[in-house]
Formats: structure tokens, sequence, C-alpha cells
């Protein structure tokens, strides 16, 4: 979603590092800069303004002017800045009543049923035991839409039909979660397609009739400050306790989520990252920042692999790379760890630098190259996944045909892998290591 942000900021950012010294006309050109690209990411103008004043400041102080890398010194405080307009991370309030009721709430479009299956399967994982209400009694394909996402996830979904009463069907929910001993109940409400008065009077008779711990509003990234200015609607109304912002790998240009926190005062919570449903990211302002400027995010590529990966597995394929008995058949296994991690080219937008390595490159590719590769590794017998030096030129076309690809990629593969191993040999024996080269090979 901030590509096009941050690929206008990386560049500003850029030419501000090859200056050795900063002068103050250096730094309102690159504020100019800023302004316009923010601008037309969409970020409300008011944020921009105080935004680039509080920037300016720092840059003209003491802090840049005396610094050795001036350059390096006013990302940093663009950096901090955006993390306070971004605000502090929201986290759930789960409270000590049980079963904790959760309200979400939203225009319709905006995603909240399926978001409401995902916030109940991360919860689930966190150790909670969430129950579903179906509350959205005026579009049948809603209840339907719960009820079979509940099926999928294997939790449970309360719900009556579209003769009930919202109000009254919510209290009748709660009392068969407090039966099913679930710890946290979330109510998927009624949207519209605007803001109405009715849609207003029924949440606020729901959220008197279940005292609800959250309120979360669901706003679609994509409608841009059209979410600003429903999040203040639903805010003055009903007191929302959090924002959750869907449809974030879209191609939106960002400025709802930059702005949404100095705009509303309410803390965003959630991400939805994606269209399945473990695609749901808790908030971190810092880390969304370091995206933005192109710094990547190793703590959401950690956790990933964390909660993904098989670690004993991936210590195990470790040790043998470092060893040298790292075999295609262990390439192939850890290729599916890191395909359960989500789609290559958002991996690598996670990894820092690699936003600038990759700019302007086609990264929509890497997941079927991936495909292919599985498949020539696929294509081999047991014993030439260990010991590819049995791969002769019957052997290739062999797995050329079982690939349905050309022998000449069959070969490439081959090289690469051979090319990883070496580059293995010399980073155990030291010439490889680009420490040892730095420090004049004391390492």
């Amino acid at each position: 979603m901030f590509e096009s942000l941050g690929g206008r900021l990386q560049t500003v950012f850029d030419n501000l590092k090859r200056r050795g010294k900063l002068s103050e006309a250096d730094v309102d050109n690159a504020m100019r800069e800023v302004r316009l690209a923010l601008l037309e990411a969409d970020v409300n103008y008011k944020v921009v303004k105080s935004f680039i004043s509080r920037v300016r400041e720092r840059s003209v102080g003491h802090e840049v002017m005396r610094s050795l890398t001036p350059g390096q010194q006013v990302v940093k405080i663009v950096n901090e800045e955006l993390v306070q307009t971004l605000g502090e991370p929201g986290r759930l309030e789960l409270g000590l009543q049980t079963p904790t009721v959760i309200m979400l709430v939203g225009l319709q479009g905006a995603g909240k049923t399926t978001m409401a299956a995902k916030l109940a399967l991360f919860l689930r994982r966190k150790g909670s035991r969430p129950f579903l209400v179906a509350a959205d009694v005026y579009r049948p394909a809603a209840i339907d839409q719960l009820e079979t996402l509940g099926k999928q996830i294997n939790i449970p979904v309360y719900s009556e039909g579209t003769d009930a009463s919202p109000p009254k069907l919510v209290k009748k929910g709660l009392e068969e979660a407090r039966k099913q001993d679930a710890t946290v109940v979330i109510i998927d409400t009624a949207g519209r397609l605007n803001i109405d008065e009715m849609m207003m009077d029924e949440i606020k008779a729901i959220k008197a009739a279940v005292n609800p711990m959250e309120i979360l509003l669901v706003a679609d990234a994509m409608t841009g400050q059209e979410a600003v200015r429903v999040a203040s609607d639903f805010n003055n109304a009903v007191d929302v306790t959090g924002l959750i912002m869907t449809k974030i790998d879209g191609d939106a240009r960002g400025g709802a989520a930059i702005s949404m926190r100095e705009v509303t005062g309410v803390p965003i919570k959630f991400l939805g990252t994606g269209e399945k449903l473990d695609a749901l990211e808790q908030f971190h302002p810092d880390r969304m920042s370091s995206r933005i400027l192109g710094m990547g995010d190793v703590m959401t590529l950690i956790e990933r692999a964390q909660d993904e990966m098989d670690q004993e597995e991936a210590a195990k394929a470790g040790q043998k790379l470092m060893e040298g008995n790292f075999n295609l058949e262990d390439f192939l296994s850890q290729m599916q760890q890191i395909k359960k991690m989500g789609p290559l080219g958002k991996l690598m937008e996670l990894m820092p630098g690699m936003s600038q390595l990759t700019q302007g490159a086609d990264l929509s590719n890497l997941d079927s190259d991936i495909r292919r590769i599985e498949a020539i590794i696929r294509s081999m017998t047991r014993d030439e996944r260990r010991n590819p030096k049995l791969l002769k030129a019957s052997r290739k076309r062999r797995v050329a045909a079982g690939s349905g690809t050309s022998v000449q990629e069959v070969n490439q593969l081959l090289k690469q892998f051979r090319d990883m191993q070496k580059m293995m040999k010399q980073f155990r024996s030291g010439r490889g290591n680009p420490l040892s080269r730095i420090l004049g090979g004391r390492m």
C-alpha cells in the first residue's frame, strides 16, 4: 500500500544522504518534497502540516547541523515523528469479565464479517475461546458467510436468521456463549452503504444490551480520507475504542492509515493484510514507519517465521547448511516452510534495504519461480536429490520432462545450488565472511 509513498520518500532521503553538510535551504527543499509525497498519498492536509512543521523544526536545529551524518539524522527524525503521528500501539482490552465482548462496527463492504472470523482465529491462537454472533440480520448472505467461516475454523456461531431484533439477539448470543464457556464474544453488526441515523441507533442499542469492552471500527484503507471521516462519525456516536484497517495489501495510497490516529484520537489496533483468515497483524507504528521509509520490518518477519515454520526442522537445516551436508531434499523442505509465511514479494518488503534493491522490479513472478523449482526437485529420485552429481544428461532430460520445464532450467537450478554450497564453504573458512575482510582477516 505504501510502495509509491515509500519510493518518493526514499528518493528524497537518498539525495540528502549524499550531502556532507546540510543548509537550511537543503532541509526546506527536502520538506517540500516530503509534503508533496504525503499529500499525493492522500494524507490529511492538517496532519501533513503538523508533521512537516515538527520535522523541520528539529531538522534545522543543533541535532542535525552538528551531526557528522546530517542526512541520516533527518531520516531518523522523520521516522520518530512518523511513529508519533501513527500513535501508540493499540492493544485489545480483554478485561476481567468473562466473556469479554468485542463489537465490530463499520460501513457495508469494509470487511466486517470476514474480520470477525479473522479476529476469532487470532484470539484463539493467543489462548482465548472465541464465540461469534451474527447480528447483521439485514443481509442473509452475511449470516451464511459467518456460519461458513465459523465451520471452517471450528469456532461456534450464534444466529437467529433475518427476523430477529439485533439487541435481543446479541443478549441471547451472550447467554449461549456463557453456556459454552467462551472467553471472548465477537459481534458482527450490520453496516450500511452510508452512515445513517437508523444504523447508529441500532449500534447504540446493541452497546447498551451487552456493554462491550471493545468497539472496533473496521475501516477500508482503499477509501482514503473518506475512511477518516467515517471513523470520526462512528467515534462521535459510540466512542470507538480501536480501529482495524482492512485491504492494507491493496493499491491504496496509504494516507488513511497515517491520518486516522491523529485526526480521530482512536488507536489503530489491527491491520488486515490479505484475504486469508490468518492475514491479520497487530498494529505496530514503529514497524509501519520502517516499512514506509524502506527500512524493512525484521520483527514481523521473525514473528511470522516463529508462527509458521517448524523451528526444530529449521535448526537442523541450518546446521546441515553450515556443515556442508545440505542437499536438494533439504532445500525443498525449507522452501515449503518459507511458503507458509506468505507471498515472497511481501516477505522481501520486510527485509531491510530490500525495497530499494527491488524498486521497480516485478516481484509477482517469485512465487511461480518457487513452484517451478519445486516441480523440478520433485521430479528427481530421492538419490538424485541427495546427490545431484548423479544427474547426467539423460537424467536431466527425464527431470525436465517430468516437471514441464527445460534441461536449461534444470541446469540453472543445479548451478545455483552449487554456487550456494561454494558460498557456504567460503563462509565456514572465513574467506566469504565480509566482516573478516573489513577487519583484515582477524575473524
